[in-house]
């Protein structure tokens, strides 16, 4: 007996889970314990015999609501069947049945989409049970009403009682069991809908379908997104591929190539996904999917906008479009290639047990704009045959390079050739919005220990907690004396340092608010010098073995007063100038540079000021708060500075007759290093190629574009 999609025939089911019921039917993840069924023939208008069937689940606790719903209890659930011998019955009964009634397909009524989409595919996807046919298409009874009965109430809000109560059909809930009476009832409703006379007899001839498999391919960014269809997956295992998000959504249909994998700036997985379903009816079934488990994570589901997708997995090379037009085809991406790999040598390391899609033409090496490669490259693969084996080649050697070799998406390869495509072959600053900070502010130096520091902060605690926890305290702040510390991925570090009026209000705050509760944490509170501050935002470390300097602190490496974050008083920005656009990375021409080398002389000769440095990010964080507190919340280490460029100097030099700032030097870019070389691994290698201490001006971090440059005074050799 086989399902049909136009049959004479319907199969009402019905089914409930050991938790939510109703609306949130599935939404909580809890497993199916009841299925109740009839078989109707629609020409006849006859029913076969009416079957109830308890599931034992491998969790036998029931929720306060199923309990004093359906009267089940874990005690009567544990003699049941588990779900694969339940659906075996399942499947015999019904043939039987059919039979009986001289029928030999059937499609499935049930009371909404929640019990096929949410509860029956989901939880066969876990237990890895493969469904039947019959359970890919289905008869969405409350559509079917709602098309046969327009005036009635509104889809959402349509239940068995309602429909029931509509067509005159009286339900007496206690003389039947739970699920008896609702199977009887949709039974009711269904003839009801077949011989009322007041409309056009009824036909059940377009039911509702489940994709069996989720379908690759490639995504235009000229093409037209609905922001209604579209979620954001967070916290995924890094390893996970399209196939694994389009099983954690299995029941939904996923629209062709609707699942684009996000990519940190380093081009690897950041666990999040956007997905992109053929309806807003599947996104909201997705969206109470959040929290459900893939594998032993929990997975966060929220709403995304097409704009985002678009971003993710949109593309416009034609290359790429010609590449992915091999629909259902797997895709690997290759990383670590050497430089000279060819096409064939490609080929010869993946070997004659893992052919690759059409030859060459199922190669794609990605490549700067310049036509350098880059040393990945994407191969499709015609089945998980193939995949597999290509896979079992994972860092073995090319050349004399180890390969990695990972399960990839078309989304990842338009994300991945987008990005190197739009990568500039000399990187640029970010163009920052600098705010005009009212008054000026320095970074206390010194051994006086007027500061206190906090550790154990909250991650989520931000100034106005801070102020919060210190009470009346924070009348003894100094103005922008509230400093955030940050760590390496710009995140909060959970200590923060906050400067005092003096050093007798530091020793009281330590006294008062030390292990003073913030939300669910204590937080501890030292009392500390200016000069310890210093070098925790300069990257060093503080604890009880002492003080330990930031790398650009080393001997002979940096001026002994490192004077990057300090701030001269009277080198402040005009308005006019707090505005500007950034300038490409290229060495100043040398009339440039000596023009400033002659202006740098006459300003040397009345004052010697610190280089002015200004937070690139400065403008949004500071402009959330007040005018005294805080001090842009940055940790120098990890947030990048930019001087500010010569006609802000100039325009600054002019308004307020202060030190005209040294302008940067020639720039280095260092491409190849190691993933977790430091700024001591980078200073020691350009130890040699030093000229004095004290012409070393800094290391900064950059964006994503650029690892790392060195800004110096005088020329360098560009390695």
């Amino acid at each position: 007996m086989t399902a049909s999609s136009h049959s004479d025939s319907v199969v009402v089911l019905f089914g409930a889970t050991a938790g939510a019921y109703g609306a949130k039917l599935g939404s909580d993840e809890r497993e199916l314990i009841l299925l109740v069924w009839q078989v109707v023939d629609l020409h006849s208008k006859k029913v076969g015999t009416l079957h109830k069937c308890l599931v034992k689940a491998d969790n036998l606790e029931l929720s306060d609501q199923c309990r004093e719903v359906t009267g089940l209890t874990p005690e009567g659930l544990s003699k049941a069947e588990p779900l694969d011998r339940v659906l075996q019955q399942f499947s015999q009964l019904v043939s039987s049945d059919l039979k009986a009634l001289g029928r030999n397909s059937y499609t499935f009524c049930t009371d909404g989409q929640l019990l096929i989409r949410q509860v029956l595919h989901p939880e066969a996807s876990k237990k890895n049970l493969l469904l039947s046919d019959c359970f890919y298409s289905f008869y969405d009874l409350r559509k079917e009403f709602h098309s046969c009965y327009p005036n009635s109430a509104p889809l959402k809000d349509q239940t068995i009682q309602s429909m029931a109560e509509y067509t005159g059909f009286t339900i007496d809930e206690t003389e039947e069991d739970f699920g008896v009476w609702q199977v009887k009832a949709m039974v009711a409703i269904i003839f009801n809908m077949l011989s009322d006379t007041c409309v056009a007899d009824h036909t059940f001839t377009e039911p509702e379908t489940v994709k069996y498999k989720y379908e690759t391919g490639p995504c235009s960014k000229s093409e037209a997104v609905d922001s209604e269809t579209v979620i954001r997956a967070r916290g995924l295992p890094w390893q996970s591929s399209d196939q694994d998000i389009a099983r954690f959504f299995k029941g939904l249909n996923i629209a062709k190539g609707g699942v684009a994998l996000c990519l940190n700036a380093q081009g690897r997985r950041n666990g999040e996904a956007l997905v992109r379903f053929v309806n807003s009816e599947q996104r909201d079934l997705a969206l109470e999917r959040h929290k459900h488990h893939m594998g032993s994570r929990y997975i966060e589901v929220y709403k995304a906008t097409g704009e985002e997708f678009l971003k993710i997995a949109g593309g416009t090379s034609n290359e790429v479009a010609q590449f992915l037009s091999k629909e259902n085809q797997v895709i690997i991406r290759m990383r670590g290639l050497p430089f000279t790999a060819t096409p064939e040598d490609v080929l010869g390391f993946l070997g004659p047990e893992c052919p690759v899609t059409g030859g060459k033409e199922g190669l794609l090496f990605v490549k700067y704009p310049d036509g350098r490669p880059t040393g990945d490259a994407f191969v499709l693969f015609a089945c998980e045959e193939y995949a597999q084996n290509a896979l079992k080649k994972h860092k073995e050697i090319l050349g004399k390079r180890y390969i990695e070799l990972f399960r990839s998406t078309a989304a990842e390869v338009q994300q991945v050739l987008n990005r190197y495509m739009s990568t500039p072959l000399i990187p640029t600053l970010p163009a920052p919005i600098i705010p005009v900070i009212p008054p000026p502010y320095t970074i206390a130096a010194g051994s006086v220990r007027d500061c206190v520091r906090l550790r154990g902060l909250p991650y989520t605690a931000g100034i106005d907690d801070i102020l919060e926890f210190m009470g009346d305290a924070t009348a003894d702040i100094k103005p922008h004396g509230v400093h955030m510390v940050l760590n390496q991925q710009g995140r909060p570090s959970g200590d923060a340092f906050i400067q005092m009026k003096s050093s007798d209000r530091a020793f009281l705050v330590a006294q008062k608010c030390h292990k003073k509760m913030m939300k669910d944490r204590y937080v501890e509170v030292f009392q500390c010098s200016g000069e310890e501050m210093n070098f925790v935002l300069m990257g060093g470390t503080l604890n009880r073995s002492g003080l330990s300097p930031p790398p650009c602190k080393l001997p002979c490496l940096s001026p002994p007063a490192y004077t990057a974050f300090q701030t001269a008083a009277a080198a402040m920005i005009p308005t006019e100038a707090a505005i500007y656009q950034s300038q490409g990375l290229l060495p100043p021409s040398r009339s440039q540079q000596a023009s400033a080398a002659a202006a740098a002389a006459v300003a040397a000769a009345a004052a010697s000021p610190a280089v002015t440095y200004y937070p690139a990010q400065a403008a949004q964080l500071y402009m959330n708060y007040t005018a005294y507190y805080p001090s842009p919340p940055v940790s120098p280490t990890t947030v990048g500075y930019i001087t500010a460029p010569p006609a802000a100097v100039a325009a600054a030099a002019s308004a307020t007759h202060a030190p005209i700032l040294p302008q940067p030097g020639a720039l280095v870019r260092m491409q190849g290093l190691p993933y977790n070389a430091g700024m001591k691994e980078i200073l020691s290698f350009f130890q040699g190629y030093q000229y004095a201490p004290d012409d070393y001006s800094g290391l900064v971090q950059l964006n994503d574009q650029a690892r790392s440059v060195l800004q110096a005074p005088k020329e360098w050799v560009c390695l």
